[in-house]
């Protein structure tokens, strides 16, 4: 399924080369990357104006070359509109130049001014250049084992810090004790138990072991130890303390208020990347989640939308959020063994593709996550893919209906009348996740990035579950009778009842997909179902209130909450007890 991509209209200058070439300014600067090969790449700007600028690209060759090809990224959001002397394409942010014939030759230990061209945006240097395929601007020797790598690398698993494509592939998962111990314990858990599942760092103090409800007494490092005595190749953690954290929920917000920026980086996640950098884990792909339900806020719950929360609102306009994503993703990607992937939200959240941006929340969001990158230093190299579905309960596949089916005599994601499908582009995890990948490549991001998706809740088996397709030409009828995903509204998040485990965590399900995670442990509550005064930071959340009747983020339908839940985090056995029984594919 793919998504209806929206026209995109870029302003363009248009400046003779003549008289830009006539000003004799220069603004050159060298490209860092490590260099496997022996070639150099001098991308000098010659003239800027407003939003446009000139620039001449010199390949220096250590080797004669007969034939070149040079590629590079550009900062978000620049474009080249015209180019001289070069057979020339753009793909996103990334820019592919070839030789003409005439000019393919450079000879050994020569330079070449190869072609010249005119851009708007970002004028600034892009951070690595090829030639031919080998990596330019460096030393020729490669880096030593200690030194981080420059970015994410494909090939067989490894130590040593050696990145791979898919750190999942081949891997043992880590699995938690304190949550397998949990597990266990309750009547037919034992089939679970041993299930891989996310370790969250909600507070501060859950770095070095609270002795809480929600993260016990083991601290990050103990768990890091833990995992090299399972002789686990990866382990999950989850990093979660933002300021002003979850703007437009109540149940899960955090310790740090809205402008503690500092604090969390200097106490949140530095000593995080001084335990994760740490000799003794080198052999340990530590996948890092961060930051789920932060940034998707931004795009929807911010002024003008309908939808608008004044905390959100409040932080989108003092960019802590950006700020705190890009600051971790940076500091964690600067790690050689670390995977950074980043909440992408949901399809029921996110789904909404249009070229009105009053009601664009696809496009909108992939822009929003490539404006991170250039933050704080944060590279697309520091990315090595996002997470869909974090602790929410989005289907992984509806398999038996489709968003644009003819129902009724008019599509299903086209009807005015249908309040489950609201116009989205998707009813599920893998498509969504398919199309956001290929827009997020489009925003700068790297080609090789990968999805992961958590269905630890999204099951939805048990008596509920359909069988086959509905026969009612009524298009309401047809999809409430067809859909497995049981929820009266999919911005429903909290305890749903009736949901049941999702497929168990595997690696490469699908080509564009790392691996099916269970990030939110089973059995973890969302939040308390009535008010209950705590010392975590965490509020009460009408969502949470299995008789509350909604609101606009959720078309004013009942919350679909279960009742007698404990905070977010702690454990609730009846929940875990649904889960099992609902299981899809159910627990043997």
């Amino acid at each position: 399924m793919q998504v209806s991509r929206r026209r995109r209209r870029l302003a363009l200058t248009s400046v003779a080369v003549g008289a830009l070439a006539a000003t004799g300014l220069t603004f050159a600067s060298a490209n860092q990357a490590l260099a496997e090969e022996g070639c150099e790449v001098d991308y000098n700007v010659v003239s800027t104006w407003g939003g446009g600028f000139q620039a001449n690209v010199v390949i220096t060759a250590d080797e004669a070359i007969n034939g070149w090809e040079v590629k590079w990224d550009f900062p978000s959001g620049t474009k080249v509109s015209n180019a001289w002397n070069v057979g020339w394409t753009q793909s996103g942010t990334g820019f592919t130049g070839k030789d003409v014939g005439w000019n393919a030759s450079i000879g050994s230990g020569q330079s070449r001014e190869v072609f010249g061209f005119i851009g708007s945006g970002s004028s600034a240097t892009p951070g690595r250049f090829t030639v031919n395929g080998d990596v330019c601007n460096g030393p020729t020797e490669p880096p030593t084992s200690t030194t981080p790598t420059d970015g994410p690398t494909t090939g067989d698993p490894g130590g040593g810090g050696d990145k791979v494509d898919n750190p999942y592939r081949d891997a043992q998962v880590y699995v938690n004790p304190q949550w397998s111990a949990r597990a266990a314990a309750e009547p037919g858990g034992d089939a679970v138990a041993d299930e891989p599942t996310g370790v969250w760092l909600d507070r501060t103090s859950a770095i070095y072991g609270n002795s809480s409800p929600t993260t016990g007494s083991m601290g990050l490092e103990d768990h890091l130890d833990e995992a090299l005595e399972q002789g686990a190749d990866v382990v999950q953690i989850v990093i979660y303390n933002l300021p002003g954290r979850d703007c437009a929920a109540l149940a899960s917000n955090g310790e740090l208020g809205q402008t503690e920026i500092a604090e969390y980086k200097s106490e949140y996640i530095d000593p995080i990347v001084e335990i994760q950098g740490q000799a003794k884990y080198a052999d340990l792909r530590i996948v890092n989640v961060i930051e789920i339900d932060s940034l998707p806020n931004l795009v929807t719950n911010v002024t003008p939308r309908a939808t608008a929360v004044p905390n959100c609102d409040v932080m989108k306009n003092n960019g802590n959020y950006v700020d705190g994503v890009s600051y971790a993703a940076s500091e964690l990607g600067a790690l050689p063994n670390t995977y950074n992937y980043i909440d992408a939200g949901h399809h029921g959240w996110i789904g909404w593709g249009d070229t009105n941006p009053q009601y664009d929340n696809f496009f909108a969001a992939a822009e929003l996550f490539g404006s991170l990158i250039g933050e704080n230093g944060m590279t697309a190299d520091d990315v090595h893919g996002f997470i869909s579905n974090t602790a929410n309960y989005s289907a992984l596949e509806e398999p038996y209906w489709a968003v644009n089916q003819n129902v009724g005599g008019q599509a299903l994601n086209q009807n005015p009348n249908l309040p489950w499908v609201d116009w989205n582009d998707f009813n599920n995890e893998k498509d969504f996740t398919e199309a956001m990948r290929e827009e997020l490549i489009d925003n700068g991001f790297n080609e090789d990035i990968g999805m992961l998706i958590d269905t630890s809740r999204n099951g939805w088996g048990g008596d509920y579950r359909p069988t086959g397709t509905s026969t009612s030409t009524n298009p309401v009828t047809f999809v409430d009778e067809s859909r497995i995903d049981q929820r009266y509204q999919k911005g429903n998040w909290c305890n749903q009842a009736g949901a049941g485990l999702g497929e168990r965590p595997q690696a490469d399900p699908e080509p564009w997909i790392d691996a099916y995670v269970w990030i939110k442990p089973p059995g973890e509550s969302d939040g308390a179902s009535e008010e209950i005064p705590n010392n975590e930071g965490k509020g009460f959340d009408e969502m949470c209130d299995p008789d509350y009747d909604g609101n606009i983020r959720n078309g004013n339908n009942p919350s679909g909450a279960r009742d007698n839940m404990p905070l977010s985090g702690h454990w609730s056995s009846e929940q875990f007890a649904e889960l099992l029984e609902n299981a899809y594919p159910p627990v043997n």
